[in-house]
């Protein structure tokens, strides 16, 4: 084989093997509350657990109580479901939008969604200021059917905030395990964040 062919030969194999196995790619979802299954409410509404439309076959289990809202993904389980609350501190609410990071057989692997925060220091509706976090979330599976936070980026302070979220993702997600896992914060954190609270079921704990 003449010698440049053998070089040309030697410098794709070098490209492959520096190439990532797989590319992470994106797709969004828009989450429908009024679309969503009711599987539990008490107190006429102040403390919600419904079942939405998500990516495919992994459902939105959106939980709302004492005007703070938490979220998981996936086929969670039963103690889970009924267990897990990851929230803020402050009054907050979640966007609608559902970005779902896809590993390279479009399986999902992780979500990114944004999370307004409210400003404990405010004192009345009208003069409300928000913080806007990005929180990333696992997605449950068959074999671990277990959902949670793995990172946070507050959106305000970093003008990457998107691709850093995305890099948590990419990187942290399959090897994140919920309940032995703390989840980080990622780039700048300002004043407005606010301080992320967390109830896990107890067999998270073990």
């Amino acid at each position: 084989m003449h010698p440049s062919r053998c070089l040309f030969i030697a410098s794709l194999a070098a490209l492959a093997a520096a190439a990532p196995a797989w590319a992470n790619e994106s797709t969004y979802t828009d989450r429908d509350l009024d679309a969503c299954k009711t599987l539990s409410q008490e107190e006429e509404g102040a403390s919600v657990t419904l079942q939405c439309d998500g990516y495919r076959d992994f459902a939105v289990y959106f939980k709302e109580g004492d005007l703070r809202q938490s979220q998981s993904y996936g086929p969670i389980s039963k103690a889970w479901l009924d267990g897990a609350f990851e929230s803020f501190g402050p009054f907050n609410h979640s966007n609608a939008k559902i970005e779902w990071r896809l590993d390279g057989k479009g399986v999902p692997v992780a979500t990114i969604v944004r999370w307004f925060v409210s400003d404990p220091q405010t004192t009345s509706d009208t003069d409300a200021r928000y913080g806007q976090v990005l929180v990333v979330s696992t997605v449950a599976t068959a074999e671990n059917p277990t959902s949670c936070v793995l990172g946070y980026v507050d959106a305000l302070e970093n003008k990457d905030a998107n691709a850093l979220a995305r890099e948590i993702a990419d990187t942290k997600a399959s090897g994140f395990t919920c309940g032995k896992d703390e989840p980080q914060w990622q780039g700048k954190r300002g004043s407005l964040a606010g301080d992320p609270m967390r109830y896990l079921p107890e067999e998270a704990q073990e």
